[in-house]
């Protein structure tokens, strides 16, 4: 009996770029530890995180995809596979185009979590007909997001629900906000390069397991977002992650804050 080798990747890390509490460094190190083959930097509305992370992965013996976790007009939308970065704040379709221009990939994340903005929201389910068709042609769902609250993890059955309806790829992803989040859910794919992935993802050979962050997890990465950005800066991180206020770009936005405390 012939067994296929199944690898493991996170599609969804956060870093210091966004609003993640570990740097690239910091995560390449630690993921060079861990059982994961490929890794996707996905900061919100941004890619410079995953630029960075994509120029020092050869000295971490990691694979990295530039990534960006995407704030459409309808919701959040992960782009796998890109060189430029997308501007938040335009139609989902549009954005999908942009990406799929690029050989790009778009995965609707965490499509059912009523806590941030997500597609699902907005009619997922009648604007696609399947891959790359309908209005919304995405390549693939995030069946299993690690990050979703307690209440709410029903939404990944959901999602995993629809895409079963519209025979669509399920992935999965940890929503890592720090060291300790990363590969709590992850994809597994034949092969072992994100060449291999990407190609799986296409075919539609892609599964998705893992688990969910612990309570601890969530207090812990509180308690860093308070000691790198203080009170305010982790209550405009909730107003941001729950779409009230627009994220706003800044020099540590730009640069990446220094992690502030051990990760």
């Amino acid at each position: 009996m012939i067994t296929r080798q199944l690898s493991k990747a996170d599609l969804h890390i956060h870093s210091t770029y966004s609003d993640g509490t570990a740097s690239i460094p910091e995560i390449l190190a630690h993921v060079a530890a861990l059982d994961l083959r490929v890794i996707a930097i996905t900061d919100h509305d941004c890619i410079a995180g995953g630029r960075q992370a994509a120029q020092l992965a050869r000295d971490f013996g990691v694979e990295v995809i530039i990534g960006e976790e995407v704030s459409t007009a309808e919701g959040h939308l992960l782009a796998l596979f890109i060189e430029d970065e997308l501007p938040p704040g335009r139609p989902a379709a549009e954005t999908i185009a942009a990406v799929h221009a690029q050989r790009g990939l778009c995965i609707a994340a965490h499509p059912y979590d009523r806590c941030v903005p997500s597609l699902g929201a907005y009619g997922l389910h009648s604007r696609n007909a399947g891959p790359r068709q309908g209005e919304w042609p995405l390549d693939a769902v995030e069946g299993l997001n690690a990050g979703v609250m307690w209440a709410p993890r029903g939404c990944n059955l959901r999602a995993q629900q629809v895409a079963r309806d519209l025979r669509l790829p399920m992935v999965g992803g940890s929503d890592a906000h720090s060291l300790a989040t990363i590969g709590q859910a992850y994809t597994l794919f034949p092969g072992t390069s994100a060449d291999n992935l990407y190609r799986a993802i296409q075919r539609g050979d892609v599964y998705c397991g893992g688990g969910y962050w612990s309570v601890g997890q969530y207090i812990d990465v509180s308690r860093r977002w308070v000691r790198q950005r203080g009170v305010h800066g982790l209550v405009r991180l909730a107003l941001d992650g729950a779409g009230i206020t627009q994220r706003k770009r800044s020099d540590s936005a730009e640069q990446g804050l220094t992690s502030s405390v051990p990760i």
